[in-house]
């Protein structure tokens, strides 16, 4: 019995021996982390990404200012938008290129559908000039309606290059551009091919060699004799003047002046009488 006993108690010692070898084996086979000293030096840490913030806050601020901005100052960059553009623009449009927002303003729709410059058609805006031209010659025929003369300032808005297509057609014989010494400003007249005149030079001398009477009784006879009632009446008031003793004060005889480029003509429309002036 005592045999039996010892070799089934070496028959245990062997199958614990085998299953630690199994179980040294398991561990072995998976990799092992080998922990880190306290004190050695750390593995340089990767630099970290900055950042990144929206590219549209520059953007954001000018939005902001526009809308804040006066309803006169919103309403400016719609019509030079339009002016320059001469195109139609939806309230989505205009909010693009100018960040002026119309369906967020109720002042500002308002202004813009009223303003006389402005067309609306119910869904685009665009720009509406006073006389609607799309080219020169619709600008010669716009002006051969006005024989007394058009402002400029009327029709320079009309399109892009109208100012150069005045220019171009007064080049060509076919209108006048006279500046106006009172308003300062340009005026244009027809050149109608119809009322072009040669004058005979006898004519033109006898136009120069003409002298108006220089004492204004003898003027107001003169308008009198044309059926032209005078507005002043000098020889009334000379002798009511002589009565009350006062006496008239003679005017300086004033030197006649000679015609020269820098005198204001009124005859502008019949240039021939005046191609040789005195410079």
């Amino acid at each position: 019995m005592d045999l039996k006993d010892s070799l089934s108690k070496f028959k245990q010692q062997q199958e614990r021996c085998q299953s630690s070898l199994a179980s040294i084996t398991a561990s072995t086979s998976k990799p092992k982390h080998r922990a880190q000293p306290v004190n050695a030096p750390s593995a340089p840490a990767r630099p970290s990404q900055p950042i990144k913030f929206s590219n549209d806050t520059e953007r954001l601020q000018h939005i902001n200012l526009v809308r804040k901005s006066p309803v006169g100052a919103q309403i400016k960059l719609v019509i030079e938008l339009l002016y320059k553009t001469r195109q139609a623009f939806t309230v989505e449009q205009i909010n693009e290129s100018t960040y002026v927002d119309i369906h967020g303003n109720k002042a500002v729709f308002d202004s813009l559908r009223n303003n006389p410059k402005v067309y609306y058609d119910g869904r685009r805006f665009s720009y509406k000039s006073k006389h609607d031209l799309k080219g020169k010659d619709q600008l010669l025929v716009l002006v051969r309606k006005y024989p007394e003369g058009l402002a400029v300032v009327e029709v320079k808005d009309a399109y892009p290059t109208v100012l150069d297509d005045l220019q171009a057609l007064k080049a060509a014989g076919e209108v006048w551009l006279l500046s106006n010494m009172d308003s300062q400003e340009d005026i244009v007249y027809p050149n109608d091919p119809k009322a072009k005149i040669k004058v005979d030079d006898d004519l033109k001398q006898l136009f120069r060699e003409i002298e108006l009477p220089r004492d204004m009784v003898d003027i107001e006879k003169e308008l009198q004799k044309n059926g032209i009632k005078p507005m002043t009446n000098t020889a009334k008031r000379r002798a009511a003047a002589q009565i009350s003793g006062v006496q008239p004060k003679a005017k300086p005889k004033k030197k006649q002046r000679e015609i020269t480029r820098r005198t204001k003509l009124t005859n502008a429309h019949l240039p021939e009488l005046f191609q040789n002036l005195n410079s």
